[in-house]
């Protein structure tokens, strides 16, 4: 007999392993899986139950492997909670966003750093970014600096600009920028993380401590809705791994953490330029209790459809003549993504458009015909626009795609009849042709772009409702079980670790979360509005309603 330290019984559990097996009660003991059984309750003579056992009666309700998602930016979001909501929706005009930075502004002194996030020109009733005069208007002596919804726009006012040295003879730099006006003068609006860069180089960081904290409650807002294991999708310097590394020592983030930290770091002199891929996992896991670990590079090579900086192989359909732009040329993007590749780094690539997957998968294979190495798993990173014969190509390559599959509903409706056209549109995320290709995928909320939420992601790939109601490409549509697996074992395989994550299966990491209902019996169209009950990481709760344990 098995002494247990933490019994599931009374059971809906959906073990999501090969077969889809479902379960009636789960035991764990120290960490892992130690028996399943298709029994509401396991026979008495193989576990032993004692005092010390916490016993969860799940009374029908549905326990799952813990969500994984495979991108998103948690740090940034936890930043985020401190910034001024230009969100739109509430704000449905400029004059509304001019209004949240003027309350803002209230309690500063002048000089104080006023930053926003979250406008969409698209649903602003005005049609167009805000610019640098209407910011200038409310904030005068304050330096202002708003993200656009998209994360690859931002907006400043002069203040901020004049700080950080941009007027009128300043260029555009090597990829994205500076907007102007009809004569030719910067009207504050930044495109792309070059441009954007010029003014965040210069906003005063908080401290690593301070950081922590917002990360903490980021973190139990992931918890919540199920996640136990989370990626960062961008981490741009030392500063930003030291906050992952601590708040996972000090058990401030009890997730299992994969950070995909930027290339350039990466480059010969560059804060990890020396390392190996094994040296530097070592060093995060060791300065993380385990916790987190080295996913992989982080490239762009494209910025975003709704912002019009994708890369597109056609024009834009309401802007002939606009196809976006690659953020690197391809022979620098080959011979870096080559250097990458032969160091030994799994490399994972930001392309919207179909011109920048392209570009991505030529990269890739350039890296591969020089440097053959199996299992790579080198990936593509919401792989939006992506044609038949891309996905055909990132089969033959065996590169891997996470998916945003939430920008069927967010902005579905404009892709159809702004940004892309209905053709193209019905054709975003194209995750029924991934299935067909075998492809290795997963699902994704890109938060804060969108919220965080893994049940929604589901929802979005099995139903393709926009948020006008109607079905985008119904073709496209996956089942519920592919959809779960998206948000669980595919992104354990992606994580090269699925020897311990993504199904409940003996042996594996006590890693789940409770539903209060079976995501394959409701209404497809009632997914995302499943309450979650309970995150289990490691075999403790680490959310959820405590009266599930029998005392």
């Amino acid at each position: 007999m098995t002494n247990v330290d933490l019994l599931f019984k009374n059971g809906n559990v959906l073990t999501l392993d090969k077969n889809n097996t479902i379960a009636g009660s789960v035991a764990v003991s120290d960490g892992r899986i130690i028996g399943i059984w298709s029994e509401p309750e396991p026979p008495k003579e193989t576990v032993e139950i004692s005092s010390n056992t916490t016993v969860i009666d799940l009374k029908g309700d549905t326990l799952l492997p813990g969500f994984i998602d495979t991108h998103n930016h948690i740090l940034t979001h936890g930043l985020m909670r401190d910034w001024v909501d230009c969100s739109t929706p509430p704000n449905k005009t400029i004059k509304d966003i001019k209004s949240a930075i003027s309350n803002a502004t209230n309690n500063l002194s002048d000089g104080d750093w006023v930053q926003g996030y979250g406008y969409d020109d698209t649903l602003l009733e005005d049609q167009r970014h805000p610019t640098r005069h209407d910011l200038d208007e409310v904030s005068p002596n304050n330096p202002v600096f708003i993200k656009h919804i998209s994360g690859h726009l931002a907006v400043a006012n002069s203040v901020a600009m004049e700080l950080a040295g941009l007027n009128v003879h300043t260029d555009d730099p090597p990829s994205g920028h500076f907007g102007r006006d009809d004569n030719g003068k910067l009207n504050g609006v930044l495109y792309e993380h070059e441009a954007m860069q010029v003014i965040q180089q210069i906003i005063p960081q908080k401290t690593v401590d301070e950081m922590v904290i917002n990360l903490e409650k980021a973190a139990y807002e992931y918890i919540s809705h199920g996640i136990t294991t989370n990626s960062d999708a961008a981490v741009r310097n030392r500063q930003e791994l030291e906050v992952h590394l601590k708040a996972a020592k000090t058990n401030k983030n009890s997730m299992r953490t994969q950070l995909m930290i930027m290339h350039n770091l990466f480059r010969n002199g560059e804060v990890f330029g020396a390392y190996t891929p094994e040296e530097l996992n070592k060093e995060i896991m060791d300065n993380s209790n385990g916790l987190a670990k080295l996913d992989s590079a982080k490239m762009f090579q494209d910025g975003s459809i709704q912002g019009l900086t994708g890369a597109l192989r056609e024009d834009y359909y309401k802007n002939p003549g606009l196809k976006g732009d690659l953020i690197h040329d391809q022979e620098s993007f080959q011979e870096e993504v080559l250097d990458l590749h032969r160091r030994g780094f799994r490399i994972t690539t930001h392309g919207n458009g179909d011109r920048a997957i392209g570009s991505i998968l030529d990269a890739y294979e350039y890296a591969l015909s020089k440097h053959p190495r199996e299992n790579h798993k080198h990936r593509i990173e919401h792989v939006q626009a992506a044609t038949p014969g891309d996905l055909e190509k990132m089969a033959t390559l065996d590169v891997a795609g996470s998916f945003f599959i939430n920008h069927v509903y967010y902005w579905g409706d404009r892709h159809k009849n702004i940004f892309l056209g209905p053709e193209r549109a019905k054709r975003i995320s194209p995750l029924a042709e991934a299935v067909q290709h075998n492809l290795l995928f997963t699902l994704h909320s890109d938060c804060p772009i969108t919220p965080i939420s893994p049940l929604f992601s589901v929802w979005a790939a099995v139903n393709r409702i926009t948020r006008n109601g109607e079905i985008l490409g119904p073709e496209q549509k996956i089942d519920v079980i592919t959809a779960l697996k998206a948000m669980t074992i595919y992104g354990a395989e992606l994580i090269f670790d699925s020897e311990n994550l993504g199904s409940i299966e003996v042996g594996k990491l006590a890693d789940f979360t409770i539903l209060e209902a079976d995501p394959t019996t409701v209404d497809p169209i009632e997914i995302k509005d499943i309450k979650i009950k309970s995150t289990i990481i490691n075999g403790k709760i680490v959310y959820g309603n405590k009266s599930l344990v029998l005392s």
